[in-house]
């Protein structure tokens, strides 16, 4: 194609595929969702199945979220349910509340170029950048579709006739294994920098690959994401950590120059030449913790992604002649200082990730009762589990993880002998003699 033409537009047709040509089944939709959608179809409005849980079940998977989309209000949503909230600013939804599982439902989002030639409309309004800062226009079921951000993530099941409805060619990029963006990248990213990130947990979650026009403008647009909220970048950096993949999700940041943005302290130490295996390593054991259904801790994540930051600063206040501690200490301030203006951290986990670093100083330190005292820290286990990386990554010498596991398996008897060992081990000072006071003349 010549460097002067235009872009091939890519035409959309709606498409209705039927219960015989999918494999969508209400026995995999929860019981809330489908009462959400039988309550609005019998009032008179449209309701249907969208988004991730509808791509979910054509992969085969089951959701754990349900997504609805509505020709109804959020004010007439809320009137259907009286165990529902109005939520949002940005974009006005609903939840409907059923115990533990909580249904978002949001009205039909209408064509944003028909929300007003200025562009700064009441109801929907940019920065200078082309990011959507208010955005409540409503319209109707093609126009939300194409109002989405991936094809995959436009389809919608309708439970009145069981069909999967495809505005935007998702199914095809479905069978493909392919990711793309709905409409022109470049606008699409400049109104949400977010999609990027999507863009990669998608890909990363999915095995999908980005499809070539969608990751063109990806690492030129990398830096827009410094204009989002640290706040919303800190629940994208859970999503994006927290799904079982992230290994996967932070090559492929590297790759797309997203890590910057999101962790610049340790995008530029890493490039200095702090190694990253420890967060390789880190993230291994999260998707391993994910895969068995056991909880991750975000104040754990973080301290991994910030470690090389911390190492680098560190060295480098010693390098200037601060004590090991002080260093230590005042490392850890600039990093998390540094940190809060790119992705927010609520003080309930900057607190425990500061204690796991301090506590890797502590645990090699265990003559006497010190060993009792460190065991007793409430984030012993987390500081344990650090330092066991930290081994298996070549940062320490092995050996010292080992003995806090004996240590802890052991009874009262064995904790005091493996104690005296130490203390056995430990090279004895030399006393000095002190000198001998002659008596005056």
């Amino acid at each position: 194609m010549a460097g002067n033409e235009k872009k091939r537009t890519r035409t959309y047709q709606r498409r209705e595929i039927p219960r015989d040509q999918h494999n969508v089944s209400r026995s995999v939709i929860s019981e809330p969702a489908k009462k959400v959608l039988s309550r609005l179809n019998n009032a008179g409005y449209e309701a249907y199945l969208v988004g991730g849980s509808v791509r979910d079940i054509l992969l085969g998977g089951k959701p754990k979220d349900f997504d609805i989309a509505t020709n109804a209000t959020p004010e007439q949503v809320h009137d259907q349910f009286r165990n529902s909230r109005l939520i949002g600013r940005r974009f006005r939804i609903v939840h409907v509340v059923f115990g533990r599982e909580v249904i978002e439902v949001t009205t039909f989002r209408g064509n944003a170029a028909d929300a007003g030639d200025d562009g700064v409309d009441d109801d929907r309004r940019t920065s200078e950048h082309g990011l959507l800062l208010r955005d409540n226009v409503y319209g109707n079921q093609e126009e939300d579709a194409l109002r989405r951000d991936f094809t995959i993530n436009a389809l919608y099941y309708c439970i009145r006739d069981f069909t999967v409805i495809d505005f935007a060619g998702g199914m095809e990029d479905l069978l493909n294994r392919q990711l793309r963006l709905i409409g022109d990248p470049d606008t699409r990213y400049r109104e949400d920098p977010v999609r990027m990130l999507r863009a990669i947990r998608f890909a990363a979650k999915l095995g999908f690959d980005i499809e070539p026009e969608t990751e063109a403008p990806i690492r030129a647009l990398a830096p827009l994401l410094t204009h989002i909220p640290p706040a919303r970048l800190f629940d994208e950096v859970l999503k994006l950590f927290s799904a079982g993949h992230g290994e996967a999700t932070y090559d492929l940041l590297t790759h797309y120059n997203l890590l910057g943005p999101l962790f610049p302290e340790t995008a530029w130490a890493i490039q200095a030449g702090e190694p990253d295996e420890l967060i390789r390593q880190a993230l291994r054991n999260t998707d391993a913790r994910i895969a068995q259904g056991k909880s991750v801790t975000p104040y754990f994540l973080f301290a991994a992604m910030l470690w090389p930051a911390l190492q680098a600063e560190w060295h480098r206040r010693q390098d200037n002649g601060d004590p090991v501690q002080p260093a230590l200490h005042s490392a850890i301030g600039k990093v998390i200082g540094e940190q809060v203006q790119a992705t927010s951290i609520p003080k309930r986990f900057s607190g425990p990730m500061k204690e796991i670093w301090e506590l890797q100083m502590r645990l090699p330190r265990r003559q006497g009762k010190r060993a009792f005292a460190t065991m007793s820290h409430p984030r012993f286990r987390a500081a344990y589990d650090f330092l066991l990386i930290r081994e298996a990554t070549g940062e320490i010498e092995p050996g010292l993880g080992q003995w806090w596991t004996e240590f802890q398996n052991t009874d009262e008897r064995g904790q005091e002998r493996m104690l005296s060992e130490l203390s056995s081990d430990a090279p004895k000072k030399r006393r000095r003699r002190k000198p001998v006071k002659r008596p005056a003349p």
